[in-house]
Formats: C-alpha cells, sequence, structure tokens
C-alpha cells in the first residue's frame, strides 16, 4: 500500500496500463493496445504531469516567485492540472480558455479556486471545435494578462519542462509496465509535449521503436495536407493546424488521420468495452492504432495515452443518444 500523501500532487502519475483485449476483438485486428489510463490523474487528464513539471523546474530555476500569479492559455485540461497544481503550492492561477471548449472544464478549474477568463471565438467558428485561429485569439489575452499582472506564464506549447515530464516520467512508466516489449507509440498532437518526451525517451530505449503522429483529417499539418473548412474538427485540444515548438520531426516516423465518425465510435466503444470513460483525444488515439493494426503493423504492440475523462464532454454530443 502506498503511504499517506501530504500534498494531492503526490498523485499526479504512475497510473495504470490496460490492455485493450475487447476492443481489439471487436474491430477484429491483430496485435496489442497498452493504453495507459492518463484520465485517473487526480485532474482527470494526462496535461497534470505537465502542469506539475513546469511549476517545480520554474521553481528551481527561480522563474516564478513564492507567490507569483501564473498564467495559461488552455482547453481545459492543462488549466485544470495547474489549477490544482497551483492551489497545492499556493500561486494565483488564471486560465485563458476559448468559448469553444466544453464548458465542464471552465467549472472545474473555478471550483479548485481558478479565475478562468473566456475568450470568444473567431467569427464564423463552431461551438465545440476550436481552431487555431480560436487559439490564436487566446494566446493574444494570455499575453495581455500576463503583462498586466507581472505574472508567470506556464506555457505548455514553449517550454520544454512540459515535454520533460513526459519523458522523464510518462514514457519511463511505459517502458517498465510492459517490460520494454514496445513496437509502436502513437498520440495526436496537441501542445506536441506527450509525443515529443515520450517518442525521444522509448526511442533512446529502443531505436526501433516506431512513433506516429496522429492528426484530425481535416487540420493534418505534419503529414502535409491542406486544412480542410478551416481545420475544424471536435477533438479539443489537439490538432490546431499549428507548427509546434516541441515537436521533433525527427522522431515522427509516420502521419496518421483520424475522422470525426472514427473518434466517436472509438471514444464510446472504449466505454462500452472496456469501461474506460474518456474523451475526443483518447478515441483518437486508439483509432489510429487501429489503422496500424489493420495496416503496416498488424500483429505489433501499439502504447498510448487515454488522456482525458469522459466526465469532461457531457455537454457535448460525444455520448448523446449513447
Amino acid at each position: 500500500m502506498a503511504k499517506i500523501m501530504d500534498s494531492i500532487c503526490e498523485a499526479i502519475g504512475n497510473t495504470p496500463m490496460l490492455r485493450l483485449r475487447r476492443l481489439t476483438e471487436h474491430y477484429g485486428v491483430e496485435g496489442e493496445i497498452y493504453a495507459k489510463l492518463e484520465y485517473l490523474n487526480p485532474g482527470f487528464s494526462k496535461k497534470d504531469r505537465p502542469a506539475l513539471q513546469i511549476i517545480e523546474e520554474a521553481e528551481k530555476s527561480g522563474a516564478l516567485r513564492p507567490g507569483q500569479t501564473v498564467v495559461e492559455l488552455t482547453s481545459g485540461n492543462m488549466g485544470t492540472g495547474l489549477s490544482i497544481v497551483c492551489r497545492a503550492k499556493g500561486y494565483p492561477f488564471i486560465a485563458c480558455m476559448s468559448e469553444g471548449n466544453s464548458m465542464e472544464r471552465a467549472r472545474m478549474m473555478k471550483a479548485l479556486g481558478a479565475e478562468v477568463v473566456l475568450v470568444p471565438q473567431m467569427p464564423g467558428s463552431q461551438k465545440g471545435q476550436v481552431s487555431g485561429e480560436d487559439l490564436a485569439l487566446v494566446e493574444k489575452e494570455a499575453q495581455r494578462i500576463t503583462k498586466e499582472r507581472n505574472a508567470f506564464r506556464a506555457d505548455q506549447f514553449q517550454l520544454a519542462s512540459c515535454a520533460n515530464a513526459h519523458k522523464e516520467h510518462t514514457a519511463v512508466e511505459m517502458w517498465e509496465q510492459t517490460d520494454g516489449g514496445i513496437d509502436v507509440f502513437v498520440d495526436i498532437l496537441g501542445s506536441g509535449g506527450t509525443y515529443a518526451g515520450c517518442a525521444a525517451k522509448l526511442k533512446e530505449l529502443n531505436p526501433e521503436i516506431r512513433c506516429y503522429v496522429v492528426e484530425p483529417e481535416t487540420a493534418a499539418i505534419y503529414a502535409g495536407k491542406e486544412a480542410v473548412n478551416h481545420g475544424a474538427h471536435k477533438v479539443q485540444g489537439c490538432g490546431y493546424y499549428m507548427d509546434l515548438a516541441l515537436a521533433d520531426r525527427e522522431n515522427m516516423d509516420g502521419y496518421i488521420q483520424v475522422s470525426d465518425a472514427e473518434v466517436v465510435d472509438v471514444a464510446r466503444n472504449l466505454a462500452k468495452l472496456e469501461g474506460t470513460f474518456v474523451g475526443f483525444s483518447s478515441g483518437a488515439n486508439v483509432a489510429a492504432a487501429l489503422q496500424l493494426l489493420w495496416g503496416k503493423e498488424k500483429g505489433k504492440r501499439i502504447v498510448l495515452t487515454l488522456n482525458d475523462s469522459g466526465l469532461k464532454y457531457l455537454s457535448t454530443d460525444l455520448f448523446e443518444n449513447f
């Protein structure tokens, strides 16, 4: 049994790994999918890890002063992680989020003591489908508030600590939990930190591991495709159709595109078949793994993350009429 914790921060990480046996049988593929249950972190997402890493590295370097306000843009998951970490460590936190993201996230951050600034979407944007253009508006507001409050910017798109969280912890846990039995890693790009950290570490442990970038089919910039419908799609927090500072193309062995329909179908079956109640991006990761097991990676062992809880999407159509 684990010892008694003195801070909620100690509950971050060391998430279980689940073999998705029922799902692979349902879809009739050969091979195995190992899913890291990141939605079991205290903030119900994988973003708790970089939230803690960013704050702790900033504390050590002196970039973050005692009691200083922390600011970051978020689709909700990083904001929730930072809300938890900042509350535990005594920093005021301001989250900047697009109005296009699900409102469960804003309510959760507020409940955790954060100040939440909601930024209107670009004219013509669809609620629930946040584009790179929408994110640019949120970035502008985050920059304004950071300057105005003389705050520390916990920039998940730029700070190496975001990738370090996954290189030093998530990927190492994956390796240990599978006894090194990994052929493939897949991940949908949000800030790029999970992909960058896990791909770098897994290739360091075994250069033969192949790493695939997952993108929405309407916003597949890394696959070299033109954006469709301004890059709009349902996978919140991912697929912004923009180059990412943390994403290293040298560690990209291939590119997979997933449709909204695939994502929804797989996310629903993850709940129904495996008892894993997760959101759109988790469905995207598993949909990509299924594509590979049907094709070039038939019979292989694929590792991925289930990124956040389905509870954050009850106001969307993900589980509507389900």
